[in-house]
């Protein structure tokens, strides 16, 4: 190219390569998109013009993001990336009907090789491959003119204001229909790609550089009293809660599901908290989220990080606690506390093709032994029902609803073979926590002892074609946050199964989790002055009278 045809470049061949790569993207990477919109303005009720303007105007945004994105030689590394990350999410929106948002994205950078493992398939592989990986090759290979960084700049901003006419020549014959689309049906937007993951992402990095300098923790509860009975001095406690993995409320016999999936649990004197709803629909956020005393509609991520959680609270009034792993770890939540990994088989001695929940109760009898006199709290964290290879989340034994799905592909399976394979895995979490119970009751003559289940988030299983979790909360099914809670107590505790009872139907919620651990070890805090109360009476005499004054119309929360 001479000199006087370079002087005349108004887009150069980086920002044409950009052109056919978003609207390449847009073909091939945004069926789920496509779908979601077409069934709000179907083609055949008159919507074809206005549908024809989204597609003009999404691929215009894209096209304006990676002009942005993008410069001189960089452009093809740029754009090869791109391809590739848009290629697999869309692979997860048509597959699984998930939205690729900032929670998502969390839970992809602490998912590990096994759970990463289980998600790889044939068909994921094709299509990353196809539409990902060898158009990305294609780029990088291609090398066009190096232009001075002048003409470049000239070039990008010249395409910049073309996109913004284009996009506006696409709003304006259809104000009233774009007004619809964003006003009521921001949630068909989450499924736009690259731009929405791409959202998602800056909004990660923003946060995850905001928590670099955040430094220790903030104290919370700090005001805690112990308010213990006079006849209970001598015993101390010992509760094992144990956190649950996408256990769907509505799949607990207990609840009333028409398949006996809780057979030992219903032999045992518990209350199932049947009203239980999750903070979240992702581990990453559920699980932080219930041990922290904020409220869910107030809740993130980055705030949790900068505080102390009940776990905290606990080891600083002298509880000895325990954190035991056998899912992918604790979310930052047990970062002060012991932690036990038990995915790993040399702490865990019952393992098979993976390591088993109940190898977690391995080893507790001396724990206990070991801390005669002291109040503990083990917590365990479940794989319970972890997705989607739901069947090799149970021991063969276990496998007692057939045919079951053998696959990570669900949508390749049936709907009975889905819910056959996650029905045995809610059987075997019957079975742990059956186990959980045995272990207690062997302590139940020198320690107030307690066990309470609660699943971190539900799991859709088909519904509305969504599989797995993390739909952004805002739209997520109830599948999804409705969650199995289960309570078993000793004859020494504080309180019985019977106060609890009137509870089972409740609404509850994972926020309820800080103040009812606080109030099953004796202690009080002005954090815990709600609405809410279950005490028995016995114990309730023994408030200390400050306290008593104070509360004249909030109660004491627990769950």
């Amino acid at each position: 190219m001479d000199a006087t045809k370079t002087t005349q470049v108004w887009i150069t061949p980086n920002q044409y390569l950009m052109l056919a790569i978003s609207a390449f993207i847009m073909l091939t990477g945004n069926l789920s998109f496509y779908q979601k919109v077409t069934e709000v303005y179907p083609w055949a009720q008159g919507n074809a013009p206005f549908l024809i303007s989204l597609f003009l105007l999404f691929t215009a945004a894209t096209a304006f993001l990676l002009n942005v994105l993008t410069y001189r030689t960089s452009s093809r590394w740029v754009l090869a990336v791109f391809l590739v990350a848009s290629s697999a999410a869309a692979y997860f929106m048509d597959k699984y009907g998930t939205v690729i948002d900032y929670e998502m994205l969390i839970n992809l950078l602490q998912t590990n090789v096994s759970e990463a493992g289980d998600l790889l398939n044939l068909n994921m592989l094709l299509r990353i491959v196809c539409f990902g990986l060898i158009p990305a090759i294609l780029v990088i290979r291609y090398k066009s003119e190096v232009l001075s960084h002048k003409l470049e700049l000239r070039s990008k901003a010249f395409t910049a204001v073309t996109l913004l006419v284009i996009m506006g020549a696409c709003i304006a014959p259809f104000t009233s229909q774009y007004a619809s689309f964003f006003r009521a049906h921001k949630s068909i937007r989450f499924y736009a790609n690259p731009s929405y993951f791409t959202y998602s992402l800056v909004r990660l990095i923003d946060i995850q550089l905001a928590d670099i300098d955040a430094g220790p923790p903030k104290a919370v509860a700090t005001d805690t009293q112990l308010n213990e009975p006079d006849d209970m001095a001598n015993h101390n406690e010992l509760i094992v809660l144990v956190v649950g993995e996408t256990a769907r409320a509505d799949r607990f016999s207990l609840n009333g599901y028409n398949r006996l999936t809780n057979p030992l649990l219903e032999k045992e004197n518990i209350v199932s908290l049947s009203q239980v709803t999750s903070c979240g629909t992702s581990t990453a956020v559920s699980v932080p989220c219930m041990f922290s005393n904020i409220k869910m509609n107030d809740f993130s991520i980055q705030k949790a990080s900068k505080l102390e959680n009940v776990l905290d609270v606990l080891k600083r009034e002298g509880v000895e606690v325990l954190w035991r792993d056998n899912n992918s770890d604790s979310k930052g939540v047990a970062l002060r506390v012991d932690y036990e990994d038990y995915r790993n088989p040399k702490n865990n001695p019952v393992c098979d093709e993976e390591c088993r929940d109940v190898g977690m109760l391995e080893g507790l009898e001396a724990y206990v032994k070991a801390r005669q006199g002291k109040d503990i709290l083990i917590v365990l964290h479940q794989m319970g029902n972890h997705g989607p290879a739901y069947f090799k989340r149970y021991p063969k034994e276990f496998e007692k609803f057939t045919p079951v799905c053998k696959t990570n592909e669900l949508s390749k399976c049936t709907q009975q073979e889905i819910d056959n394979a996650y029905d045995n895995a809610i059987l075997y979490t019957d079975y742990f926590l059956s186990k959980v119970i045995g272990f207690l009751k062997k302590h139940d003559k020198s320690h107030e002892t307690a066990m309470l289940y609660v699943s971190d988030h539900g799991e859709s299983l088909g519904e509305y074609g969504m599989y797995l979790h993390g739909a952004p909360r805002a739209f997520a099914p109830k599948v999804q946050t409705h969650v199995a809670s289960v309570v078993w107590m000793g004859n020494q505790f504080d309180y019985t199964i019977k106060d609890l009872k009137p509870y089972a139907q409740k609404a509850l919620s994972h926020e309820d989790l800080f103040c009812t651990l606080l109030l099953g070890y004796e202690m009080n805090t002005t954090d815990c002055f709600k609405e809410k109360q279950i005490a028995t009476k016995h114990h309730a005499d023994a408030i200390n009278t400050e306290y008593s004054q104070a509360t004249t119309k909030k109660q004491v929360a627990v769950d």
